[in-house]
Order: structure tokens, then sequence, then C-alpha cells
């Protein structure tokens, strides 16, 4: 049996450098690049077509070259292929110092590669060091370099060289190391990651610091031989104190909604993630990226004075189409996975507003007055219900249903409750879009049973609809490799609610944002039409705020995932600011757009104390919308029953003789009682 020798070092350099040669020379016919049978990630993409991020099993999130510092773009080319914009992909000058290496040692240890050689070989080929492979290498190179421009391939380069902890292409590696995006990248950060890929089990400067110094030293002296740096900026970035992370960061765009992709890719495809992870899909999804960096940045803003241990979560979505727009299930994605977004926690008074329309919906109108005061409501086998207002107090007057409803009044949402029956509420709070189960009692209204943020702008979606339901989705359509459609979702509507009971309800959603108001703060510089709720817990244990526009509705959660622990703060005070925040964002640029009116519907001014039309004397004037021929048609004066007067009287017309009197002789006395008590 023969035995066959292995070709001697310099034979097999000499050997290269000639093939080199011939390659990029004019003689070389290489044939057109065919795609390669590789793995290929799928690609998520946003409503507009903007790439959200490539899911592949790897931490890998590619970015075009101009989203890479120049720092980061000079020192890899100085270290890896310093002549990389001016050969076509074979460098025979690199070549041939490989070779008298390769001769030093008496083995090959040095190939000369190229940065497109690396990438040939990264895209292409399998491991493995030998003739026959290095071969194709090169055929690669040249076929690489005929179809892409330098850019592009240094482009392709960045976003697949591996760079240690998980970390797949620069920005995946920034974000590891230093906590940032590539093209923040400093001169030092670049040089040190530089670096890394000759040797990333070596370099690797969450693991070996010194190591990762000593490489980033090298890096800034060829930088510095090549006119890239002078020496003393080489020297200011040798002496800067870097601390590399040693956590992995997951640095996906959107990550909560890339979840939920995945989650559901793999729920109803029998392949599992495999074909997700490598099999080319195109998904396109309804996220719009504006809006959803305009949500990151508004929960950010909002929790970065509280507590670092505070959750939060904001979903929004398009309530003509149910398509979701934006979500964000947390905090910090490096730092907890539960999605927020689809975790139940109970609302608190956002839940008021499907009281109130199913009392709408069933004849009652904004104009209606439930009285403020202590009531008491028997259960069995328990003490009576006593409802209360914030901090436990009673208002002691009337409330029209617009001024109940806009100033958050739990003991009027109680009994109206009451008079319904929560089994009532409950079925409009089904009817209009929440899914989770409802216990009936009287303080439904006050939020008492759990429901997602995701529920809740769907229901109030159904208010910003006209009444018509959306049931929300995120993925259009996912087409395989080839563009062959998978499947393909568009809006499920349905008509929940009587349109003019819906614009009622919006009305009076909208006195929320306006003085008066519980969100009347954060309502203010909003530039567009907007209704909404306010909604805190017992004890302040957490805080909410739903609210719509025309063209967006969204739900802000917070709180602790802790249920123990306590916000301390109002819905007015946490959750409303970081909604209102989030719309100034996520609109920015859109014309405002009014509510849709009805026909059938009127809208009128009413005293605010008894629910009649107002009079030229009234000092509380709201206004109000009514089914055409539902509206009050008796005025007030400018006070209601004496009952409810916030003054004490004692007119000589009461004394003695309590007999009839006439109006125009009693008029002039309370105007100027309530005169005397306004400059008091």
């Amino acid at each position: 049996m023969s035995i066959k020798k292995p070709v001697p070092p310099i034979i097999l350099s000499i050997l290269l450098i000639v093939l080199a040669l011939v390659l990029a020379g004019a003689g070389c016919r290489a044939h057109a690049l065919v795609s390669p049978e590789v793995p290929v990630p799928s690609r998520v993409l946003d409503v507009n077509g903007e790439i959200i991020t490539l899911i592949s099993d790897e931490n890998r999130v590619p970015v075009p070259l101009d989203q890479v510092s120049e720092y980061m773009q000079d020192a890899i080319v100085a270290i890896e292929d310093a002549r990389f914009y001016q050969h076509k992909g074979i460098d025979p000058v690199s070549l041939v110092r490989a070779m008298f290496r390769n001769i030093q040692a008496g083995r090959i240890v040095e190939g000369g590669s190229t940065i497109t050689q690396q990438l040939a070989k990264n895209l292409y080929l399998d491991p493995g060091r030998n003739i026959g492979r290095k071969f194709e290498e090169l055929i690669l190179t040249i076929q690489l370099e005929r179809t892409y421009t330098k850019t592009e391939i240094l482009e392709m380069y960045l976003n697949e060289i591996y760079f240690g902890q998980g970390a797949y292409g620069i920005e995946a590696a920034a974000r590891t190391y230093f906590k940032k995006p590539a093209r923040e990248l400093g001169l030092a950060e670049s040089a040190m990651l530089a670096g890394v890929p000759r040797g990333p089990s070596i370099y690797n400067p969450a693991q070996d610091f010194e190591a990762a110094k000593a490489r980033q030293g090298v890096v800034l002296d060829r930088m510095v031989e090549l006119g890239m740096i002078s020496g003393e900026q080489a020297g200011q970035a040798g002496s800067e104190p870097l601390q590399p992370s040693k956590t992995p960061a997951i640095v996906r765009k959107s990550p909560y909604f890339i979840d939920e992709i995945e989650k559901y890719y793999e729920q109803n495809y029998s392949e599992g993630l495999e074909t997700l992870y490598s099999g080319g899909l195109s998904i396109y999804t309804t996220l719009d990226l504006k809006m959803q960096e305009a949500a990151e940045k508004a929960l950010t803003r909002g929790l970065a004075r509280l507590n670092p241990d505070l959750e939060g979560a904001l979903v929004a979505l398009d309530p003509k189409t149910g398509q979701i727009r934006a979500m964000v299930g947390g905090r910090d994605y490096n730092k907890s996975q539960l999605n927020r977004v689809l975790a139940r926690s109970q609302p608190g008074s956002t839940f008021k507003p499907f009281l109130y329309t199913a009392a709408i919906d069933l004849g009652y109108t904004a104009g209606t007055t439930i009285v403020c005061e202590p009531v008491s409501f028997p259960q069995a086998g328990r003490d009576d219900y006593v409802p209360k207002d914030y901090q436990g107090d009673y208002h002691y007057r009337p409330f029209t249903l617009k001024e109940a409803l806009y100033t958050s009044d739990n003991v009027v949402a109680v009994s109206l409750n009451a008079q319904l029956g929560p089994e009532v509420m409950a079925g409009y709070a089904q009817r209009m879009g929440i899914d989770s189960p409802l216990r009936p009692y009287l303080s439904l209204p006050l939020g008492t049973s759990e429901v997602t943020p995701l529920e809740m702008v769907r229901a109030f979606g159904t208010l910003a609809n006209r009444g018509i339901k959306t049931e929300p989705y995120s993925i259009q359509k996912i087409t395989s490799r080839t563009g062959q459609v998978l499947e393909e979702h568009r809006p499920s509507l349905t008509q929940a609610l009587d349109e003019k009971t819906a614009y009622i309800v919006t009305d009076m959603l909208t006195g929320v944002l306006k003085p008066g108001g519980t969100a009347a703060n954060s309502g203010r510089n909003l530039g567009r039409p907007a209704a909404g709720k306010t909604g805190t817990t017992d004890n302040l244990r957490e805080a909410w705020f739903v609210g719509y526009t025309p063209d967006l509705v969204a739900a802000v959660y917070v709180g602790y995932d802790d249920k123990s622990r306590a916000v301390g703060l109002t819905g007015a005070d946490v959750a409303a600011p970081i909604w209102a925040d989030f719309i100034r964002g996520a609109l920015e640029g859109m014309s405002p757009s009014e509510f849709p009116v009805p026909d059938g519907v009127t809208k009128v001014k009413l005293c605010a104390d008894d629910g009649l039309l107002a009079g030229e004397f009234n000092t509380r004037v709201i206004e109000a919308v009514f089914v055409r021929g539902t509206e009050p048609i008796s005025k007030c004066y400018g006070f209601g029953p004496v009952d409810y007067l916030p003054y004490q009287v004692s007119p000589p017309f009461l004394e003695g003789d309590l007999g009839l009197f006439d109006f125009e002789e009693v008029l002039p006395y309370f105007l100027e009682q309530r005169h005397d008590d306004q400059e008091e």
C-alpha cells in the first residue's frame, strides 16, 4: 500500500501564489456567483417594509455599513487586510509574505487571506485546510469581488465575523461588550474589538482583558503605520479606561414583539423553529418601528426616576384594523423576558368606561345624575359593601354621568352598576373585547377582575372605531425563501356597539384629558383630540392609563412583578404621562384628526349640578353629547336642590310661612350668596 506524502509547505505556498496570480489576472473567467445553500436567517419586517431583525439561533443583528463607526471600519481593515481597497480580492503581496512565514514554520500557519477571502470561506465553505478547499476559496473570492462593491463586502464581513461571547457581527459585539450600538464605538473600543476575530477565545476582553489590551495596542500601531490616525490619537486611545461587560447582551429590536412572533411560528408550524432560524422566511408584521421607538423611549423616560425594580408595559394598535403598532413588555428585556402586555393585572378605574357604555346604550344619558353620598349594599354572609371615593371621601352632591366618569367618582360608578346589574356591565366589557373571566361584583367598575393590557386596547379600540371591534394581530403575511405565501391575515371586524353610543362615551372620556379631568396635566400639549381613562388599584398598588385618538389606541401599565409591593403613585401620576409622551412621539408629523360625528347626535351645554340645560347664571357648565331627542329641555337657573347647595342658607322667605314664593324674589338672594362664597 502506497502512502501519499504531504505537499511540502514551500511548494504549496508557491502553488497558491501562482494560482492567485492566474485567477486575479485578466484571463480568469469565473462564473457568476451562485447563492450558497447555507442556512439563511428569516427576515422580520415592519408595516413599512423596514427590517426589524433577522431571526436565527445566533446573536446577530446585521446593520448597514453607515451604522458602523468609521473608527471600527478603519481598525478592522488595518489589522485584517491593509490593502483591502487596492486589491481585487486576492493580494499577491500578502500571499508572498505568507509563503515565507509558512516556510519558516515548516507548515501552513498563514494563508495571506484577505477580507474577501475570509468572507468567502465563512459564507460558502466548511472548516478545513487543504489545497482543494483553498482553490475553491480563491474562486469564490474572485466571484464575490465581481458581484459586490468593496463597501458591500466590508459590510457583509463585519456582520458575519464572530467576536466571542456569542456575538456574531459588529452590532452584537458592540452591544455585548460595551452596551452601545456599533455607530457609537470610539477609537479605543473599535481597536479592541478589531483585535478579537483573529482569536475570539484568546482576545476576548470579557475573559482576558490583558490579552485584549495588548492586541488593542497592535491594532492602534498598525492604524498609525497606515496613516489612519496620529500617534497622539493612538496614545489617548491606549490610555482610555475601558470596562467591557461580561454579560452577553440580547440586541434584537422590539424583543418582546419578536418573541411573540417566534412563539406563534413554533405553535403553528410542525417543523418548529428550525425553518424560522434557517429557512430564509420573510415575515411581514404590523409593527411600526417609529411608533415602537416612541413606545420604548416613553416607557424608559417615564420609569427612569422611579425604583429600578418597578416594571411597566405599553401596547398600541390601530383601532380601525386591530394591527399592533408597538409592544414593550417590560423595562429591560435583558433582565426579564416576561411580556407584561400579556400578563393579567387589576386595571383599576380604567374599567369604568365599560359600565358607562352599557348605561348609555341602555337609555341613560351623559346628563343623568346620581348622588355621591354614603350608600351600602347587603352581601350574603358578609359585611355590607360600602363604596367610597378616593381617600375615603364623599362629595354629597349629584354628578352627571359625564362628570362622574372624567373625575372617576367611585360611589357613582358602584351605584350605577347596582342599577344596571353587574352581569350587564360584564357582558358589555366582553362584547367590546375583554376575554379574561370577569367576576360580576358591584366593585367590577373599580377594576377588581384581572385583565391584560392587550385586552384593554382592544376594548377601548371599539370606542375609538365607532363601535366596531377588531381582532388584534401582528402578522400580515409569511412568505417562503422563494416568495410563496404561506399565510396571510386581514382585519376582522365586528359591530359591537351602536355608533352613537361609542361616540357619546368617547366624548365623555375626552373630559379626562381636559381641565377638571383626572389626567388634565397629561392632556396639555397633545395637539390632537384624545380620550382615555386613568386607573389606580387599591392602596396605589398598580397604575394604568388607556387612551386613544382617532388613529391610535394605547394602554400603559406600571407595577411590580411582586404584587405585594405598591407603586405608590396613581395612574394620573405615572401612567398617563407615559401615554401622552408616547402619543406625541408616535404621531409626530401626522395631521390631527377629529373623532367622526355620527348622524343623530347633538351636543348641548349642561349645568353640571343637575344635568339640565345650562342657564345664563350657571358657573359649572359642561358640554355633553346626546342622542337627538334625549337631550334635556328644562333649564337650570344657577343652583341645584337646597339639599345639595355647597353653603348653608337661611333666607327670609323660608322663615315662618313655607308656602309658595315668587321665583323672581328668590333668585337674587341665591346669586348674592354664591357671589359672597366665591369671594371667601
